[in-house]
């Protein structure tokens, strides 16, 4: 379906354009819809199917329709600043040729930041993007007019839940109009979102799009190893693989900054993320990697969720991720945009019950690849918690040449 079907605005149908959208996704053929009609949703899609722009556009169609100032009509909760962001930057894009305004207020800024959150606030903007801590401070203050609000977005519920976020949702919620449309969407759908869902949604259409698994055009592989040998073979595969953009994930940052530096040290341009970063550095590493002046970017799960950059096409977990949505979200940062990507994880000894479980959720066990020769033998492999899937042959991966 061509999003010229969808009878948008004249003006949005020109940002659509610039922003070289033609084939919506499933997602979007599904959501779009009753969003227009007034529904209020529940929806369940994996990473990278088009959620953002599933939402933003209907909304900012319903805006144009009934336009007015000084109030806040469309809040968008997210989980992260990145998030904030990345959502900001898209609505930029998509509203360009509109009137809408938008601003996106989130936390970890300095005191500059926030007094300019409020002068904005103050004077009003059509769509708020905003973590819940941040806005629950400005809206305490007595200065957010959210009286005409008419729409309010739960994106990535189920990262908020986990985050703590419940009671600072339930505070947010409790101030807005009774009356208005509410979109829920979540990666997974646990009886916590279930029950959120029933609070504050109004007769839902539910929207399943797939469950929570990889995509097929992802490459998956594991190397069984020691610990002591997920530092060379990282480089190993640095240096053989063909890739853009490589975002490398570690479960503790105090990982993240040991190998980046020592990533560094052995020549390969790269760079770290991790809540230790002020905002303003954050944001110059992501730019510089979004950019591809670096293309070696080391992360927390900080950036499991929340980044879209489709030049991204390696994308190796140095830790073994703490559960398979972890490992789904972080592998799905690759193969973007119809393209295809890599993902390698490095499965410790300690770590082979724990990606076992990973692969029982995901429905596959992922191939075991056997290590460069100059590495010498790793563990057996031999986790305690089986997959449910017939094993398969270990095989040798060869990677593509490459850059560091």
């Amino acid at each position: 379906m061509r999003f010229t079907e969808f009878n948008f605005h004249p003006d949005l149908l020109e940002g659509i354009q610039s922003s070289n959208y033609e084939i919506a996704t499933p997602v979007q053929e599904q959501v779009i819809p009753p969003i227009l009609a007034g529904k209020d949703i529940i929806a369940s899609a994996q990473t990278g199917t088009g959620k953002t722009a599933a939402f933003l556009l209907p909304i900012i169609h319903r805006l144009l329709q009934n336009e007015s100032t000084g109030n806040v009509r469309a809040l968008i909760i997210v989980p992260t600043r990145e998030l904030a962001i990345q959502i900001a930057q898209h609505l930029e894009g998509l509203t360009y040729f509109t009137s809408i305004s938008s601003l996106a207020v989130y936390g970890g800024s300095d005191a500059n930041n926030f007094v300019g959150e409020k002068k904005a606030l103050q004077m009003g903007a059509d769509i708020i993007i905003c973590t819940p801590g941040r806005f629950i401070a400005h809206l305490n203050m007595g200065y957010v007019s959210i009286k005409g609000l008419q729409f309010l977005v739960l994106d990535e519920a189920d990262r908020m839940l986990d985050m703590g976020f419940q009671d600072e949702i339930n505070r947010i919620i409790t101030q807005l109009p009774a009356k208005r449309q509410t979109l829920l969407f979540s990666a997974t759908m646990p009886p916590k979102i279930r029950s959120l869902a029933k609070q504050i949604l109004v007769h839902p259409v539910e929207v399943n799009i797939a469950i929570s698994r990889p995509p097929e055009k992802i490459l998956q592989r594991a190397f069984v190893v020691y610990e002591s040998q997920k530092l060379p073979l990282t480089k190993y595969l640095l240096t053989k693989t063909s890739y853009k953009n490589a975002l490398i994930f570690c479960s503790r940052k105090q990982n993240v900054k040991v190998l980046a530096r020592m990533l560094k040290q052995n020549g390969f341009n790269a760079e770290e993320m991790h809540s230790d970063l002020v905002q303003s550095q954050r944001e110059n590493v992501l730019n510089t990697f979004t950019s591809g002046r670096v293309p070696i970017l080391v992360a927390t799960d900080i950036l499991s969720r929340g980044i879209d950059i489709d030049t991204i096409d390696l994308v190796i977990n140095y830790d073994v991720p703490r559960d398979g949505e972890d490992y789904v979200h972080r592998i799905g940062r690759t193969a973007r945009a119809e393209a295809e990507g890599m993902a390698f994880t490095l499965v410790g000894e300690k770590e082979q019950n724990s990606f076992a479980a990973i692969e029982s959720l995901i429905d596959k066990e992922v191939e075991k690849a056997v290590l460069p020769h100059f590495l010498g033998a790793g563990p057996d492999w031999h986790p305690r918690k089986k997959s449910t899937t017939p094993k398969s042959k270990k095989k040798f991966y060869k990677p593509r040449r490459g850059q560091r």
